[in-house]
């Protein structure tokens, strides 16, 4: 796990008790609240017995199964036993012991930490997401015993806490409603026309004889957690800008022949809008922030996030870390291996985490342009639409033609709170800049 990701839920046990396994299988599949990955087992052996169940959720630190490990040891052992009639025990127990013995002195060790409030403790981006959207400050989450690992806060813990203060805001508004109507005079409450709760418009969705009802998936519920976060969080506001990349167009076509020979790939136009982007942010580096509360966080590392479309129809965004320090060609291998392993259901829960921009394609399904939704925290994303030739005017010393040319759309979705019209604008303009003055003779 990534070092955000405290907790995991169990999706499915791939092996079941009695299994045999071989070192590297992958035992079960688990989902964070950033991916879905498997675990693979560490050693040959036979899985003797799950500790949690599909839909359990277990902290990191947990122990989620024990294993009989494969060995002359256990064998040679136990055969000497037996011929100096010393109790025998039965193959495993020794690991159900000791994780006992863990478990209590975990135990112990939570209580600790949990009893003593201690500075600088640590919270996961999702529990610090639903604190800074509910309105709690970290002096209060520091007074909450966590029941994670080390006393940790996890997602449990903190939205049990938010059911708790709304259970009682409604408690504190439904006496204070019991006060006023009972000081109210009663030919008040004659003249006016009684409300009725139920009789309020409600969304209710109307079903008809074949229509299919489909459950989201687990995936799909976060997606829409998340999208609707961000919308309520961030007031959006979108710039659009056409920028001519035909030099682009005809650079790659020129070297992708011998670029697939000499890196055993292909180099496709994401890497290089990414690059674009990445040195457009060095220029202004007040779109690489996230905001907390009334600070501003300026971010260091450029991280970007290139959001990509699983076969299930969802979506995931990898994250290539320090994208600014990469050149042309690492950028192409990373955008190619993360693409690869996201469609494959293979990232790693830590690379699709500490995201600082996000750049999503909408034009590789024919889309002109779209008004993306920010990946929060983030307060920016960038929209690709497609390249298609069309007529433009060009300047040239004999005057102004008419020629075909490549053209694409990129749109900017910005956060107004921190982000104003002038610098998404200017942004936006910087990276058109460094797409439309790309060097078609440029050796990679």
């Amino acid at each position: 796990m990534g070092e955000s990701v405290s907790e995991a839920t169990v999706v499915k046990w791939l092996k079941q008790p009695g299994d045999s396994i071989e070192i590297d299988d992958a035992v079960l599949d688990i989902a964070t609240d950033k991916v879905d990955s498997e675990v693979p087992s560490p050693v040959n052996g036979k899985l003797l017995e799950q500790l949690f169940k599909e839909d359990d959720v277990a902290q990191v630190g947990d122990i989620i199964a024990i294993l009989e490990v494969d060995g002359d040891e256990t064998a040679t052992s136990l055969s000497k036993d037996s011929e100096n009639d010393i109790d025998i025990k039965i193959p495993g127990t020794e690991l159900l012991e000791e994780k006992e013995i863990k478990r209590s002195e975990l135990d112990k060790k939570v209580t600790k930490q949990s009893e003593s409030e201690v500075p600088g403790r640590f919270y996961s981006p999702l529990v610090k997401n639903i604190a800074a959207e509910e309105g709690i400050d970290i002096s209060e989450l520091d007074k909450i015993k966590g029941s994670g690992l080390e006393g940790r806060l996890t997602k449990e813990d903190i939205l049990n806490l938010v059911a708790s203060k709304k259970s009682q805001s409604e408690q504190n508004t439904s006496n204070k409603k019991t006060i006023e109507a009972a000081a109210t005079p009663v030919e008040k409450i004659t003249a006016s026309a009684p409300t009725n709760a139920s009789s309020a418009p409600t969304n209710a969705v109307f079903t008809s004889s074949g229509d299919e009802i489909i459950e989201m998936d687990r995936m799909r519920k976060l997606i829409a957690g998340h999208m609707v976060s961000s919308v309520q969080t961030s007031p959006h506001v979108c710039s659009f800008i056409e920028t001519d990349v035909t030099n682009i167009v005809t650079w790659r076509n020129r070297i992708k022949t011998g670029f697939e020979k000499r890196e055993g790939m292909k180099i496709t136009f994401t890497p290089i809008f990414i690059e674009a982007v990445a040195r457009a942010i060095r220029d202004y580096p007040m779109i690489n922030i996230s905001v907390s509360g009334s600070q501003i966080i300026k971010k260091r590392n450029i991280n970007i996030g290139m959001a990509a479309a699983l076969p299930s129809g969802n979506l995931i965004v990898p994250v290539i870390q320090n994208a600014d320090q990469l050149n042309l060609v690492g950028i192409t291998k990373m955008v190619n291996d993360l693409a690869e392993r996201a469609r494959l259901n293979k990232l790693k829960p830590d690379e699709t985490q500490n995201g600082t921009f996000t750049v999503t394609n909408v034009g590789s399904f024919g889309s002109l342009t779209g008004t993306p939704i920010i990946n929060q925290p983030q307060v920016a994303i960038l929209a690709l639409g497609a390249i298609i030739k069309k007529p433009a005017v060009l300047e040239t010393e004999y005057g102004d033609v008419i020629a075909i040319r490549h053209k694409m759309i990129l749109s900017l979705s910005y956060d107004h709170r921190v982000v104003d019209g002038s610098l998404g604008g200017l942004f936006l303009k910087r990276i058109s800049e460094y797409l439309e003055s790309w060097d078609i003779q440029r050796e990679i």
